[in-house]
């Protein structure tokens, strides 16, 4: 069994078709077809089922091909790796949060410092990272909520917590006055909520739970995957939400919005850094780990 017989499989699969594998791989369509006939041989059993105008993946067939994407995987990291090896290259996926507000004040710092190290950062939710992190796209990953897994280490880094934002107007003013922030408040105003993967999300929904508040209760009138949308859609009147505070501290000063703390523990959470357990770390990537946890430990102990 040979790399090019599980491309050209993977190929054929992947097109429905062995032309088109054979133009995807600049190879003739005898050969691709040479390439499954010596798999088909070696394994003992028929991987496609061709016919005139279709073909047809014996289930054996899919079971060769989710191998042979992670082995053809596999070989490209490494090939990639060793490339690489001299150039510090460090591939981050972060979630919203991390990328706004963390990333700005850590990254200028530690560039000074490490000149020679290059970044790819790739945003997204905390889902979108943790399941690119499985799939070996990132070496590290910033999210916004702990992560139980069997595969990666998840290292918190950042205590944040969620804050309640509203405009800042009548009758927001008037409590931000009393000092008060009752929670029938949520039920009273539209409500803009951050979309279902976001660690952001996780931990509201946590908090309502410790309140017995339910979705059904308030006025949703959108879900956004942005939290600069969200503030400004909120400092403009559209209704109240709930966001990270490391992420109102500019409008809050520029008074565009008003902040209300949530009383519950539940309301607080850790950012964490995540990467893979079986992972062995460069030096560069454990100096980045370090300039992060250095930056912001003191949020951990107050």
């Amino acid at each position: 069994m040979e790399f090019k017989q599980l491309q050209s499989f993977v190929a054929v699969v992947h097109y429905d078709s062995f032309t088109k594998a054979a133009e995807k791989l600049y190879l003739s369509q005898p050969t691709i077809s040479t390439h499954i006939r010596l798999l088909e041989e070696e394994l003992h059993t028929q991987l496609i089922i061709r016919s005139t105008k279709s073909i047809e993946v014996t289930p054996k067939g899919r079971e060769l091909y989710e191998c042979a994407c992670n082995i053809l995987k596999q070989r490209d990291n490494l090939i990639t790796n060793w490339e690489e090896e001299d150039r510090k290259i460090i591939y981050v996926g972060t979630s919203t949060i991390p990328s706004a507000y963390i990333l700005p004040e850590v990254l200028p710092q530690f560039r000074r410092n490490h000149p020679d190290v290059q970044f790819s950062i790739r945003q997204g939710d905390s889902e979108d990272i943790i399941n690119g992190l499985l799939n070996c796209d990132f070496t590290i990953g910033l999210v916004g909520m702990e992560i139980q897994h069997e595969a990666i280490v998840c290292q918190p880094f950042y205590r944040d917590r969620m804050v309640l934002i509203t405009p800042p107007t009548e009758p927001f003013l008037q409590m931000q006055n009393d000092g008060a922030c009752s929670k029938e408040i949520f039920f009273q105003h539209p409500v803009l909520l951050r979309e279902v993967g976001s660690g952001s999300q996780h931990r509201i929904n946590t908090y309502f739970e410790q309140v017995n508040i339910s979705d059904s209760q308030l006025q949703i009138i959108a879900r956004l995957n942005d939290q600069e949308s969200i503030k400004n859609l909120v400092s403009g009147g559209l209704g109240i939400a709930f966001i990270s505070e490391k992420a109102v501290q500019d409008y809050r000063d520029e008074g565009k919005l008003l902040v209300f703390d949530l009383p519950e523990a539940s309301a607080q959470r850790n950012l964490c850094l995540v990467y893979r357990k079986k992972d062995i770390l460069k030096s560069h990537v454990l100096q980045f780990i370090d300039a992060v946890t250095q930056t912001y430990r003191h949020t951990l102990t107050n």
